[in-house]
């Protein structure tokens, strides 16, 4: 009887909480979103799963280690207390993505119509908004969000996945779990999202306009722009030189044409070998104990408004341009200056080809859709300059 007695306490069954159910059920849900629904299954697949594992009483996967008197290891840390902390609180896991981001990027739309630049920036317009709401709760009192908390909520308004991971890790490592699973799944949802926003700001007359035929754009313009980029950011903002060197790194290896098989490693094994283990290092700060809060309802909230607002700021400066523009724009390309590469061009495209069969948007949405990418990242070293000091 005392065996059996024993061998039921030492389960999982009697140690189970109501939070750590409800946190597995989190955990499938995101694995049902990633394998029947497609969601960004890359992630919210390794997300989901290191959500079911870490919430498991008694397994140990995200324990940290045992130290005797003398410092040495008496027992070792559960395996993804080791990920998370050798890869993603050192930030190496989305710097290493986002060398992978930049290897498959093409700036070519971007430089065959530099205008688009603004388009990008102006997406980034919900992110500032997002913190100034962060603060506003936190004086209002109804959430305690410190403006380091603030700063990291805002950048899920970018719709950029891991600048949101490497920004949380430097300012607000305890709301990582939350930040990272508003942020991918916002961009798993841009479908979703996106279209009510585009048609309510435009008329169907806006959504058809057809946009003229970009230009040629050259191999040494694609080398040369990468590391102009960088150096003018570097210098004027250095935090924002981690997420923007590996990006351009990335992107020069891509296109200067001597170093193929390093491209290729760092597009396909490189990057799917680190989306692994990101996937599973996030989905290690889902346990109840740290998720199941006031803080993670409030950052789901304001992260839904930054993206919301960071599309509607990107049509709106759309509209903008179209007007002042000798060439026609179509507004719509603006809600691609979110970074979610290249899903939102293609949410652009598709709405456009509703109002008019013979708009093809998908390249002309690639420009901002890019300088999306370019736009959080420093937005992400703004924030980490402001508040660091």
């Amino acid at each position: 009887m005392n065996a059996l007695l024993g061998l039921w306490q030492s389960s999982g069954l009697s140690q189970v909480t109501p939070g750590q159910l409800l946190m597995i059920a989190v955990g499938l849900l995101l694995l049902f979103l990633a394998i029947r629904k497609g969601f960004e299954p890359l992630l919210l697949l390794p997300i989901g799963f290191g959500a079911v594992l870490v919430n498991i009483p008694g397994a140990g996967f995200s324990e940290a280690p045992i130290y005797d008197a003398l410092g040495h290891i008496e027992t070792p840390g559960g395996m993804l207390y080791y990920i998370y902390n050798v890869g993603i609180a050192t930030g190496i896991f989305p710097l290493i993505i986002f060398m992978g981001v930049g290897a498959m990027t093409d700036f070519g739309p971007l430089l065959a119509n530099p205008k688009t630049l603004f388009l990008g920036a102006a997406a980034q317009f919900g992110i500032f908004a997002t913190v100034l709401g962060a603060v506003g709760l936190s004086v209002t009192g109804l959430i305690d969000f410190s403006i380091a908390d603030a700063a990291a909520i805002g950048i899920i308004g970018g719709a950029d996945g891991p600048t949101a991971i490497f920004v949380a890790s430097k300012l607000a490592p305890d709301l990582l779990g939350a930040i990272a699973v508003a942020a991918y799944s916002y961009m798993a949802l841009v479908p979703l999202i996106q279209p009510p926003i585009m048609r309510a700001l435009t008329s169907k007359e806006e959504r058809a306009i057809e946009m003229t035929q970009l230009r040629h754009v050259s191999r040494r313009e694609k080398i040369v722009f990468p590391l102009i980029v960088l150096i003018l950011v570097a210098l004027f903002l250095p935090s924002a030189a981690p997420l923007l060197g590996m990006f351009c790194l990335g992107n020069l290896m891509r296109e200067c044409g001597v170093v193929d098989r390093l491209s290729d490693t760092t597009q396909n094994a490189l990057i799917n070998i680190v989306t692994i283990f990101l996937g599973l290092g996030v989905g290690s700060k889902l346990s109840a104990d740290k998720f199941l809060d006031l803080k993670t309802l409030g950052i789901l909230a304001l992260g839904m408004i930054a993206f919301c607002i960071g599309t509607a700021a990107g049509v709106l400066m759309g509209k903008l341009m179209n007007k002042l523009s000798k060439s026609q724009i179509n507004p719509l390309i603006g809600a691609a200056g979110v970074s979610a590469v290249p899903m939102a061009a293609r949410v652009a495209n598709k709405v456009g080809l509703e109002a008019n069969p013979n708009n093809y948007l998908l390249m002309h949405a690639m420009g901002p859709n890019v300088a999306g990418v370019i736009g959080s990242a420093v937005a992400a070293g703004v924030m980490i300059s402001m508040v660091a000091r």
